[in-house]
C-alpha cells in the first residue's frame, strides 16, 4: 500500500465536512442502471456491487466496494462513465459528494491522491486476475481461481474455515468465471460434497485451502 494513514484521513475529511449521508438497505440501487453517477461516494459501512448487463439480459458482476473504499471511481477522476449500475450488497452507508468537490479537494489535497492509487491498483489487479482466470481450461479450475481471489480480499479466518464476508449469488459467480448458472452450481455443490466448501446463509466458508489449491496443481 502506498498511502499512510494521515493520507488516507485527508482523504476521508472531504466527504466528513461536506458529504451527504445517505443509507441504503440491501438490493437498494445507489446508482440506477443507464444513470449518470450523482456525485461520489465514500462507504463508511456496507458492500456495494458494481456491474452491467450483458446485450443477453444478464448481470455480469464487475467489482464489489467495500468499506472506506470510494466509488464509482473512474468517473471521480475522469469523469468517463461506462453506466455501470452501483447497488447495495447490505446494509450500507455512504457519504455523497459532487465531483466538482472531489476535484477541488484533490487538487487542494495532493497527498490524497495516495489512497486513490491505491485503489486504482487494487481495481486492476482484480481485473488483471479475472482475465488469467479465464485461461482455465475448466469451470472448476476457473470457479476455484474465483474463491482464492475472492477470499483474499473478503477472507476472514473463523473457527470453521475462511469465511467469504461478501454474499455472492451464483449468477455473480458464473458471470465472473464465464460459466452458466447451472454448471456454476454444480460446481460448487461438487466442493461441498467435498468438504472444501460450505454455505452459510449467503456466504461461503472455505473448509480446506490447501485442498482447494490443489486442485489448481
Amino acid at each position: 500500500m502506498l498511502a499512510n494513514l494521515k493520507q488516507m484521513a485527508e482523504l476521508v475529511d472531504i466527504f466528513a465536512r461536506l458529504g451527504v449521508k445517505k443509507a441504503y438497505k440491501k438490493g437498494d440501487f445507489i446508482i440506477h442502471p443507464g444513470k449518470q453517477p450523482p456525485g461520489v461516494f465514500y462507504i463508511s459501512q456496507g458492500m456495494v456491487k458494481a456491474y452491467d448487463v450483458t446485450k443477453y439480459g444478464e448481470e455480469n458482476l464487475l467489482i464489489i466496494r467495500k468499506q472506506d473504499e470510494i466509488f464509482p471511481l473512474i468517473w471521480a477522476l475522469t469523469g468517463q462513465e461506462r453506466h455501470i449500475s452501483y447497488q447495495a450488497l447490505a446494509e450500507t452507508v455512504v457519504m455523497e459528494i459532487t465531483r466538482q468537490q472531489f476535484e477541488e479537494h484533490i487538487i487542494q489535497h495532493p497527498g490524497a491522491l495516495a489512497p486513490l492509487l491505491d485503489m486504482t491498483i487494487e481495481m486492476y489487479r482484480l481485473h488483471s486476475e479475472r482475465i488469467l482466470n479465464l485461461e482455465y481450461r475448466t469451470v472448476k479450475e476457473r470457479l476455484v481461481s474465483f474463491l482464492i481471489t475472492t477470499s483474499t480480499r473478503f477472507g476472514t479466518r473463523t473457527d470453521q474455515g475462511l469465511l467469504i464476508e461478501a454474499p455472492l449469488r451464483h449468477q455473480d459467480i458464473a458471470s465472473s468465471i464465464n460459466a452458466t448458472r447451472e454448471t456454476t452450481s454444480r460446481e460448487l455443490s461438487a466442493l461441498e460434497k467435498k468438504g472444501l466448501l460450505e454455505k452459510n446463509n449467503s456466504l461461503y466458508i472455505i473448509k480446506d485451502v490447501s485442498g482447494l489449491r490443489d486442485l489448481l496443481s
